[in-house]
């Protein structure tokens, strides 16, 4: 038997759907501004995949296929309505492996399931996902916007443990969108260079985050200080900044995690970063950032390091972690990069070079080696992933 709360959650998240269309739909009969404006974005690409451990070994091969598409309506000045999907289809080695690719593929880690294994048959499989759907009101210096989004508040370029809610991989490169919360936002603008937030997320787990957020400029510096509750579990306290000395960037930002239950008896979690990025004269950039973690988290499969189920908490495998990059626009038309990650608890590293070409308006061709040589567990584990990537943007 289902139970009450059971049901009521049910119930809540098929009327989270069904108000964000009702409002959508009244709005739009009530608005009184007749230039009502859709637009649509998106792209298309195909990505070819193959993971081996050495030239000499096997290797697994994967495709995927992938249409991305985003719907913005302009109901007046105020009022903004998006919804944006993709649709993949996987295949390729990965894809025979059964459904428990498939169905990884297909979790949502939302409060409501918005993503559909529409097929899945034993040698591809096509998933549709919404991974955005809102509805943004805004009036003189308040906003306030309700449903799937994406809540920002990391200050760095790599690890952002400011960033509770909606955490994203830094290998999972193909996903420039970075994943969406359900929640709810309110965002209010006292003078051009502050800003006070709260929002509130519910999760696949019935999981709540909820946390405020103070932004303000001082000494030249845009500076942050937030609180919450994070994931049903943990009170969480940061700061973060950004700012420049002379020509070099300089941002930062920390967490302190701590569980509510049993407070006194448990360690908190502290995760600190900073880092600096410059851009030269020739077209080049280059960028550094350390993370420290009192308590890093334990990795125990290669997997762990693409997952999207972490939580801010758990962006450490190592007590202390590095990373540099290097990209260089040697055309307008072409660009070359290499980015390096040491993880010294771990015994190992990581290394990926890139090179991006625009081929023609609107396509462009990416060729992309990761290199993953550490201690997992107690398994020497060494993975080489090359990704050759057209994409068509429209």
């Amino acid at each position: 038997m289902m139970s009450g709360s059971k049901k009521d959650f049910i119930v809540m998240k098929k009327l989270y759907i069904a108000g964000l269309i009702l409002l959508a739909f009244t709005t739009s009969l009530f608005s009184q501004d007749k230039q009502r404006l859709v637009t649509l974005e998106g792209y298309l690409t195909t990505l070819q995949s193959a993971m081996f451990d050495s030239i000499s070994g096997p290797v697994v091969f994967e495709n995927i296929l992938h249409n991305r598409l985003n719907f913005k309506g302009y109901l007046n000045k105020n009022i903004t309505l998006s919804i944006e999907f993709r649709n993949r289809l996987f295949t390729g080695d990965m894809a025979r492996t059964g459904n428990s690719y498939s169905d990884m593929i297909g979790k949502d880690q939302g409060w409501v399931d918005m993503s559909w294994n529409m097929l899945n048959e034993s040698s591809f499989f096509l998933n549709t996902s919404v991974d955005r759907m809102w509805v943004d009101f805004n009036y003189d210096k308040v906003q306030v916007r309700i449903g799937r989004q994406r809540i920002n508040w990391g200050q760095t370029l790599v690890w952002n443990p400011n960033d509770i809610f909606n955490t994203y991989s830094f290998f999972d490169f193909d996903y420039t969108e970075r994943p969406g919360s359900d929640a709810i936002r309110f965002q209010y603008y006292p003078s051009y260079s502050s800003a006070l937030e709260f929002a509130v997320k519910g999760d696949n787990e019935d999981d709540i985050t909820v946390a405020g957020l103070y932004r303000f400029n001082k000494w030249g510096y845009d500076i942050q200080l937030l609180a919450g509750y994070s994931n049903s579990t943990d009170i969480v306290a940061g700061a973060g900044w950004s700012g420049s000395v002379g020509s070099i960037s300089f941002r930062g930002e920390g967490s302190w995690f701590h569980q509510l239950k049993n407070y006194s008896d448990t360690t908190g979690i502290a995760i600190v970063t900073a880092g600096i990025d410059k851009v030269f004269e020739n077209n080049s950039m280059i960028q550094f950032q350390i993370m420290y973690c009192n308590h890093p988290m334990v990795l125990d499969n290669f997997s762990g390091f693409y997952n999207g189920n972490l939580s801010a908490k758990d962006l450490a495998f190592s007590r202390f972690s590095t990373f540099g990059q290097f990209s260089w626009a040697a055309s307008p038309l072409l660009n070359i990069g290499i980015s390096a990650m040491w993880l010294p608890d771990l015994k190992g590293y990581f290394a990926g070079p890139s090179v991006d070409w625009s081929m023609a308006e609107n396509v462009d061709m990416s060729v992309i080696w990761q290199h993953f040589n550490s201690i997992i567990g107690i398994t020497k584990t060494r993975v080489n992933l090359a990704f050759l990537r057209f994409k068509y943007s429209f």
